[in-house]
């Protein structure tokens, strides 16, 4: 008998330290959920039922699920809360949720750039106890600046190459001219766009263009419209491709944009194109703005926080406390953990006390903005006693686009500050007209042509050479 008790207290504790091997599929299985089975269920089951619970529609892709178990899951659900549940539910599995409607959650695969609002609002709260004042502010940015600076890939800046700029098929409109552009940011290495000028004029604002990752890039027409304003205005405006899109597709392959190293080249080419349309004869060296939506968005933040020589900033669809951009070619460097960490809003704020637009809508992560982001960044602009030189226009009704009602408002900006002449373009009613602006074929805007068939001889076409010529430019 003592043998027989003997065994079976081995057996239970051999059981009992392998709680997760006990396959449990139901909630409500009663011997089986308790501290001896650790509460085992299936993670597709669990977000059924918080489903149920909470009345919301998942959308769970089954790969992402399939054959996982968690422990201790109905200790997880905070019954108050689905967004909090979610969030406990899906830790353990590197996994979180997006909400892409009200009622409506989609589960993805951890995502470090994407939060939620209330993320947003603690991080801005404790970015707000690290300086009260403009003495502590100046110290905090002077360490992100530098901080991204060395992030992105730029510390030490590499050396400009030296070369002429190519360009190409000029091409004269009502107001404005076109000229498509390419430069050499490194030995072999390309940016490529399209500037825009007036046809007359001297001392001539500039207006860099950075494009996001929308339908036909930087060719699509209403960064054509916004450019061609621009000109028309009395601005010299560029607009030019994203790595390996676009034209730059034609010599670096298009799965090298998921690469982190585009986040350093995008930003290299930001930076060339400030370089050459500053040293233009026609332009006002000293007054440059900068505008661009989405991943645009991103970089005109991430530009105006690291040179100096950007005057004026408007971000569009983009200002966010927790959204940090999708793309590797916006986070996929650590920029964000610059000074222990930092967010878009705190990058957007170091363009105090330099006038500041940023345009918001209500469809994407910058819904919040008119009472998260930009009284946290308004509070930045009044350690200088500039909080008028910080806007905020805000679209509830609106999408994730460059749309009129965003081109209008960056228009009025952009002439205010500029000193643009506005005679030509504005209607009796205030508002800019765009219907004089000539909508250009995608094939007439490529430098090298639509196949890339006059590239220079040292054009490089690979991956690794593309590093090593960075590499070697920072020597």
């Amino acid at each position: 008998m003592k043998r027989f008790i003997s065994l079976w207290l081995i057996c239970s504790c051999w059981l009992g330290a392998l709680p997760a091997q006990i396959p449990v599929t139901n909630a409500m299985a009663a011997p089986y959920q308790n501290a001896d089975s650790s509460f085992q269920r299936p993670l597709k089951e669990v977000l059924n039922d918080i489903a149920s619970r909470f009345h919301v529609r998942l959308k769970v892709p089954d790969e992402l699920v399939k054959g996982k178990m968690l422990r201790f899951a109905d200790w997880r659900i905070e019954p108050w809360s689905v967004e909090q549940s979610l969030t406990n539910v899906l830790a353990p599995f590197d996994l979180k949720f997006a909400k892409e409607f009200e009622g409506v959650y989609k589960i993805k695969d951890f995502e470090y750039p994407r939060r939620t609002p209330d993320y947003g609002k603690h991080y801005l709260a404790y970015l707000s106890t690290l300086y009260t004042d403009r003495s502590s502010w100046e110290t905090r940015k002077k360490q992100l600046k530098a901080e991204l600076i060395d992030a992105v890939g730029l510390n030490p800046m590499p050396k400009p190459t030296g070369s002429k700029p190519i360009i190409t098929n000029r091409r004269h409109y009502k107001d404005y001219s076109v000229e498509n552009v390419a430069l050499e940011i490194l030995p072999g290495v390309y940016t490529f766009g399209c500037v825009y000028k007036p046809l007359k004029g001297t001392h001539c604002p500039i207006v860099i263009n950075p494009t996001g990752h929308f339908a036909d890039e930087h060719y699509r027409p209403d960064m054509q419209i916004r450019c061609a304003i621009m000109a028309k205005m009395g601005a010299i405006a560029v607009s030019y491709s994203l790595f390996a899109w676009g034209e730059s597709q034609l010599q670096f392959k298009y799965e090298w944009h998921r690469q982190s190293i585009a986040h350093t080249i995008q930003t290299l080419n930001a930076i060339r194109w400030i370089d050459y349309l500053t040293s233009l004869k026609m332009a006002d060296s000293t007054n440059v703005a900068i505008t661009g939506g989405s991943s645009g968005g991103s970089q005109t933040m991430l530009i105006t926080a690291i040179d100096d020589r950007i005057k004026y900033s408007a971000p569009v669809v983009m200002t966010s406390s927790w959204f940090a951009g999708g793309c590797p070619c916006e986070s996929g460097l650590p920029i964000h953990l610059s000074g222990g960490g930092t967010n878009n809003a705190e990058i957007a704020a170091m363009c105090a006390p330099r006038p500041l637009l940023i345009v918001s809508d209500g469809k994407d992560w910058t819904s919040e903005v008119p009472v998260l982001e930009f009284p946290f960044i308004r509070r930045t602009f009044g350690f200088y006693g500039k909080s008028s030189l910080v806007e905020n226009v805000h679209l509830p009704l609106e999408g994730h686009d460059y749309g009129p009602s965003k081109r209008q408002a960056v228009y009025a900006f952009l002439a205010k500050y500029l000193g643009l002449n506005t005679k030509s373009v504005l209607k009796s009613d205030g508002t800019f007209d765009e219907s004089q602006v000539t909508i250009e074929p995608q094939t007439a805007m490529y430098v090298f042509g639509p196949k890339g068939d006059h590239f220079p001889v040292n054009a490089v076409r690979d991956l690794e050479t593309l590093k090593n010529r960075l590499q070697e430019a920072k020597k």
